[in-house]
């Protein structure tokens, strides 16, 4: 992306400092590369606060498997969802904003369970292919707030100022 010149938007790890926004303008190749990574978007990206937030145009999300239908599972605690919802919480993105995600092809298996707070995945790279999921699975609306632990608010800034802001 930073290669084509797009800005880049990157949740901090946990969601912790909220996120960071890299702009490709100035950056060498081996600077843009290393940007690309956890350690390099904290270098090279500036943090910005909610109202900072662009509209994103793609979210690309980390997934361990995928199912043809969109059904997804991640690392199991939920960040992907809440990076997701928290866009949409400030009306950000919408469901016609792509989710992408790019795994192995061992990754993409038959069928995955979902649940209400679930971000369905509408396309699919694999080493060999890509799969467009038409998925029909709801995208959730915003954060579904009962379904939030309190010691998530509280390890998670951002969370918390979304709750102030009367997010509940």
């Amino acid at each position: 992306m930073l290669d084509a010149g797009k800005t880049l938007l990157v949740a901090t790890p946990r969601l912790r400092e909220g996120f960071l926004r890299i702009e490709p303008g100035g950056l060498s190749s081996a600077e843009r590369r290393d940007a690309a990574t956890i350690a390099g978007a904290a270098r090279w990206g500036t943090p910005i606060g909610l109202d900072q937030l662009p509209r994103p145009d793609l979210i690309v999300v980390g997934t361990v498997a995928v199912a043809p239908s969109g059904a997804r599972v991640g690392k199991g605690e939920g960040y992907a969802e809440l990076e997701y919802a928290t866009l949409r919480e400030l009306g950000l993105v919408d469901e016609r904003v792509p989710l992408a995600t790019t795994v192995h092809d061992t990754q993409v298996v038959d069928a995955i369970p979902v649940e209400p707070f679930d971000v369905p995945i509408d396309l699919i790279v694999t080493p060999t292919r890509v799969i467009r999921t038409e998925s029909t699975l709801p995208k959730p609306a915003g954060i579904l707030w009962e379904h939030l632990a309190e010691e998530r608010l509280e390890l998670m800034p951002i969370l918390q100022e979304l709750r102030d802001r009367g997010g509940v």
